[in-house]
């Protein structure tokens, strides 16, 4: 059966490994570099957290890491369980499981991760993106007969990016917007922490863009391990205001536009196991 990796948070519980019977010997620092080591061979992960056992518990540690494919981590399961790895006692490894009642929105993987799991999946010559534009809101705000380098008259520096990720090999182009702000101390601003500053909130409307591009597909693994690239049904209806905020702006077939600065976060206070043989300490991940 083939798979969908969609260029969100993986938040899903089967693509989540919890592991523990970690020793304490061993830094977190360290673990963390040999369990990345390992579960790496498997598939692209999105992150390793390792944790020390609560204070009921014996010394040691557990880990929690996320995969963005589910086959990958139930191939990891099923290879490193009860196995020693990179100590002398071997380790416990399960699938996580969500509690039912609470369900979570995936958030969008920002600019840099969406690239990460395209490089991964296309390669890094499988893909690239084309600026369409590069807009400088703050100097339409204020008026365009200002001089950048007189910064103290603004408060904040805006950019609005619309971008193009195409595909060659799989035929496709993805349009994807993005808008980004960056404060200004009228204060203590001078010429160059203003250029670095408008070149940074250049940086963040191009992530922003990517990361919108990348929302509108859907990498698909088959069984043979051969990739394929389907495009997201169009599912909301782009605001009318922000349409019209874009038309003189940006001339692009279709652009729809969502609220920037979605974060990413993972959730991870509603994981379980399977098996009734363990109950993990209440744990706390403030």
């Amino acid at each position: 059966m083939a798979e969908l990796v969609p260029f969100t948070v993986p938040m899903e519980s089967d693509k989540t490994l919890l592991v523990w019977g970690l020793s304490s010997g061993p830094t977190a620092e360290a673990l963390h570099h040999s369990l990345f080591t390992v579960f790496s061979q498997f598939g692209l992960l999105y992150s390793v957290r390792v944790f020390p056992n609560a204070a009921v518990a014996r010394p040691g540690f557990y880990a929690i890491i996320k995969f963005y494919s589910a086959r990958d981590a139930h191939r990891a399961q099923k290879a490193c369980d009860q196995k020693q790895l990179f100590q002398k006692s071997p380790v416990k490894v399960r699938l996580s499981t969500r509690h039912k009642a609470i369900q979570h929105q995936a958030p969008a993987l920002n600019g840099s991760r969406c690239q990460e799991l395209a490089n991964y999946y296309f390669g890094f010559n499988g893909w690239s993106k084309k600026i369409i534009k590069l807009q400088d809101l703050s100097d339409l705000e204020e008026g365009e007969n200002e001089d950048i380098l007189a910064p103290r008259q603004k408060q904040s520096l805006q950019f609005l990016c619309a971008l193009e990720v195409v595909l060659p090999l799989y035929e496709c182009r993805s349009p994807g917007v993005g808008r980004a702000t960056e404060p200004l101390d009228e204060l203590e601003e001078g010429p160059l922490s203003f250029l670095r500053k408008r070149k940074t909130a250049q940086k963040l409307a191009i992530q922003k863009a990517i990361s919108d591009a990348f929302q509108k597909l859907l990498i698909v693994v088959l069984e043979s391990g051969k990739i394929a690239v389907v495009s997201k049904p169009c599912e909301e209806i782009t605001d009318a205001r922000t349409e019209e905020e874009l038309q003189d702006l940006i001339q692009v077939n279709y652009i729809p536009w969502e609220q920037c600065g979605q974060g990413e976060e993972e959730c991870l206070s509603d994981f379980s196991f399977e098996e009734e043989e363990f109950r993990m300490p209440e744990l706390n991940y403030n």
